[in-house]
């Protein structure tokens, strides 16, 4: 069976046909821009200084010193990894649960109300305010860290399995439904075959978020190799610093590659 392509180009529809309507909003659109671009309280000064100091920065990420910090950035390392993969099977452990509650073809209203608003509440706070929380609770170091990106987690993994079983085949599921199946057996027959190859590619992309999330946290104490960079910046040893952000473009890349490997292997 043949696919009919079109051979000729058509314009898309557009969403004002009224020529003077759509004149009248780009001109609003760029007058905006230059007001608001207007209220920017540039210091040139500033910036000159700043242009310079960036210039050092480079220097240093040109030529990065691995040696005279790496017990730091090893145990920084060490950390940002711990809090990566603990925080990820934790997080999706709680999730699976919780995108299950927050799917309306699956879960009581009321059920799917809670779910819904736990998703809300994760996904309404960034990871940095939700440290920042967590540091000032339990204090500086890993541990706050972990609880930022399972919470985080939580709200990336829930949403995304919630509409996955929400977009299913209803046929599958309405004749597991037919055979007499339980809830439980309706999940695992119906639901599971269907959304799991999916959920095991968002995990290993939230795996790799949450490696990157982790050297942001750091800077605000929540431990890792992002509060290694943060004093090494702070010191002014840029060389040190380039070291640091090489290794997390280096890991970055190898879980990129990986997990893409890995979901079209499993996919």
């Amino acid at each position: 069976m043949s696919t009919a392509y079109p051979t000729t180009w058509r314009r898309p529809p557009q969403i004002l046909t009224n020529r003077t309507w759509r004149i009248v909003i780009q001109l609003g659109a760029l007058a905006y821009l230059v007001l608001a671009l207007g209220t920017l309280d540039v210091n040139w000064t500033r910036v000159v200084e700043g242009m310079a100091r960036g210039m050092r920065f480079i220097e240093g990420f040109l030529t990065p010193d691995f040696t005279s910090r790496w017990r730091d950035i090893s145990k920084g390392l060490s950390e940002s990894l711990t809090m990566t993969l603990t925080s990820t099977v934790v997080g999706i452990a709680i999730s699976i649960p919780i995108g299950i509650g927050a799917a309306r073809n699956l879960a009581p209203r009321w059920v799917y109300m809670i779910c819904r608003g736990i998703i809300a509440l994760s996904r309404a706070l960034q990871e940095v305010i939700i440290a920042i929380f967590f540091v000032a609770m339990f204090g500086f170091g890993p541990f706050a860290g972990f609880l930022t990106l399972s919470f985080a987690t939580i709200g990336f993994i829930s949403k995304l399995l919630a509409e996955d079983i929400e977009d299913i085949d209803e046929a599958q599921a309405e004749a597991i439904r037919a055979t007499g199946a339980s809830w439980l057996q309706l999940v695992n027959y119906a639901i599971q075959p269907q959304v799991m190859p999916r959920l095991i590619g968002l995990s290993l992309y939230r795996l790799d978020i949450n490696f990157r999330e982790s050297a942001v946290i750091g800077i605000v104490g929540a431990g890792g190799i992002g509060s290694t960079l943060n004093t090494a910046i702070d010191r002014y040893e840029y060389d040190s610093a380039g070291a640091i952000l090489l290794i997390i473009i280096m890991i970055v890349m190898v879980a990129e590659y990986s997990s893409s490997y890995l979901r079209k292997f499993l996919q």
